[in-house]
């Protein structure tokens, strides 16, 4: 505790020196954090291989550790991007003057101290630690232990970095990987100002249940798209296989495909390029008899109670027959998690009524769900997709990463009894 407690006050103390560093500083060191990232491509990827050496290539997880050189080159323009994106800090979000003469003033400011919680994710280190930098926000980094060489060597790289700018290098802080850590971590009151989960629902429960931190939830994706029956069978193709097959491990991934009674005998088309990628389908009664001959016996399944609200992070996916929009609606409230839902359809009473009564963080209308992601949203990246109300919603870059406070200019108001 004692050792871990250590790291919690550097990181308290970094956050001030952090503050008085110019968006310039930032920027530039920034780049040449992306700079040193691409020189050291082939170190980080054979630390990669370290922790991929040891997870069964059949664990969804697996895909999610894995870097390539491609996935690197990805996360470098993302750090790029963020570098192109303005400084959130210091934003005017209110300007007013009272009657008495008081001059108001409503301006973003970081959090201060963020804590976030991971799993087999190591680009996670790279898009947390350049948000929160750029953002004016010190990091804590707590990874799974399935990619403990690549954490360390992306922190070595940042920290290194950093040091050679003359910055603080507990700006970011990659932490042990006891479990006891997190319930320390959730515990920090007097060093941490956010908790920020990112993982499956057993991660996020365990935070909400145990943090004595504000937290914001990143939950699990419980994504569904609904074919209406004004539903084009092309675009639906496309989306259903997009929407599933991209990458299966992420979270704005489709989970379940709802489609209309009247649309049942275009079922087989919309799930014709499905079987390439090996898919095992879990359909409903009336979705396995309109499958059944048209799709590969192995790989359609009967649906059971568990098909439903499951987050396959798999080559899996549930289909559900509905009567019309309004049990697509009962059917994806009760079982989506608030992350990402879709409708195909060309009705615009249909796309309205889905926009208004679908309760989540992300509504797409014919368009795949793979598109929730910060970088595909324009904010640069991400630090994860919340699906709660209070704060932010949706993919969280730069702006979700600051609160405010009031700034109030007088000259020499009092106020009365």
């Amino acid at each position: 505790m004692d050792d871990t407690k250590q790291l919690f006050e550097a990181a308290k103390t970094a956050g001030r020196s952090l503050l008085l560093l110019k968006d310039e500083q930032i920027n530039s060191l920034l780049e040449a954090i992306a700079k040193e990232t691409e020189a050291k491509i082939h170190y980080i990827l054979s630390e990669n291989l370290k922790d991929l050496q040891r997870m069964d290539k059949d664990n969804p997880k697996y895909d999610r550790l894995k870097l390539t050189e491609e996935r690197i080159m990805g996360i470098v323009s993302d750090i790029r991007n963020i570098i192109n994106l303005p400084s959130p800090i210091g934003r005017v979000l209110e300007n007013k003057t009272l009657d008495n003469g008081l001059h108001l003033t409503k301006k973003a400011v970081p959090f201060g101290v963020i804590g976030v919680i991971f799993e087999a994710r190591p680009n996670v280190c790279f898009d947390v630690f350049s948000l929160c930098f750029k953002s004016g926000n010190v990091c804590l980094l707590k990874g799974g232990s399935d990619a403990t060489f690549s954490n360390r060597a992306i922190v070595e790289i940042i920290r290194g970095v950093l040091d050679d700018y003359d910055a603080n290098p507990n700006i970011c802080t990659l932490l042990p990987n006891d479990r006891e850590v997190i319930d320390e971590l959730l515990n920090a009151r007097e060093y941490v100002d956010l908790i920020i989960p990112r993982g499956g629902s057993s991660l996020i429960n365990y935070v909400r249940d145990n943090a004595r931190i504000p937290f914001i939830e990143t939950g699990a994706g419980v994504c569904h798209t609904y074919f209406h029956s004004k539903g084009n069978k092309e675009i639906a193709q496309q989306i259903v296989h997009n929407a599933k097959t991209r990458r299966v491990s992420v979270c704005n991934t489709l989970d379940c495909l709802v489609i209309d009674k009247d649309r049942l005998n275009d079922l087989p088309y919309i799930c014709e390029n499905l079987k390439n990628d090996h898919v095992v389908i879990y359909a409903d009664k009336l979705a396995y008899e309109a499958l059944h001959g048209h799709y590969p016996s192995k790989l359609l399944k009967e649906a059971s109670g568990e098909s439903f609200g499951t987050e396959f992070l798999d080559y899996k996916m549930a289909v559900k027959i509905v009567n019309n929009i309004h049990d697509a609606i009962d059917h994806i409230s009760k079982y989506g998690s608030k992350h990402s839902e879709a409708i195909i359809t060309e009705d615009e009473s249909a796309n309205l009524l889905f926009q208004f009564l679908i309760d989540a963080a992300c509504v797409y209308i014919n368009a795949s769900t793979a598109f929730t992601d910060g970088a595909q949203f324009g904010l640069g990246a991400e630090i994860g997709i919340s699906t709660q109300k209070i704060h932010a919603r949706g993919p969280m870059a730069l702006q979700e990463l600051c609160s405010y406070k009031w700034i109030v200019e007088g000259s020499g108001q009092t106020r009365k009894s």
